[in-house]
């Protein structure tokens, strides 16, 4: 498990796929996410190289967002495959990347942690881009969506830089 301010992030059980592919569903998130199946969440939650996570809300232990993360241990990737969050403008989007970030970084000691996003997923890219993960390039009409061909933006961050943003982040807070 992991905690954050509000939220706890766990491990998803196959009670949880339903309220995930809702979540999918959500108008919201289904144009910028990948939609699965009941039978492949339940493969994701059963795979040692895919980790599902459900974000509980601490207050009522309602389910407010959900990652699929894919793991390369020899490589040391953490691949941040989908994430969605029904609660949106409250923060809990950064505050479930950090705590992300954080994991793959410091826990599971994770070289390089990549998502890939849809140019028109605005709010996306603002979080990516404001967590300071580098912009690596666009694969163009990547994916064939009932939108058409679309481009996806990736977005990665090694292990060295995320601790040189540790570092400056706690000099910041230190001369303030």
């Amino acid at each position: 498990m992991i905690e954050t301010t509000r939220l706890y992030i766990i491990d998803a059980i196959e009670a949880d796929i339903e309220t995930i592919i809702n979540l999918e569903n959500h108008k919201d998130n289904r144009d910028f996410i990948w939609l699965g199946t009941y039978e492949a969440h339940k493969a994701e939650i059963e795979d040692k190289n895919h980790l599902l996570f459900v974000f509980r809300q601490k207050e009522d232990n309602f389910i407010v967002g959900f990652a699929l993360i894919r793991l390369d241990f020899k490589s040391e990737v953490f691949e941040l495959r989908r994430i969605a969050i029904s609660n949106k403008g409250i923060g809990y989007g950064k505050e479930v990347m950090s705590a992300l970030l954080k994991y793959a970084f410091e826990e599971i000691n994770i070289n390089r942690f990549w998502l890939d996003v849809y140019p028109d997923n605005i709010i996306g890219i603002k979080l990516y881009e404001g967590l300071l993960m580098h912009r690596d390039g666009i694969l163009r009409q990547n994916y064939k969506s009932e939108r058409g061909y679309l481009d996806q933006i990736i977005y990665s961050m090694l292990k060295n830089e995320y601790f040189q943003n540790v570092i400056e982040n706690a000099t910041k807070i230190s001369q303030s």
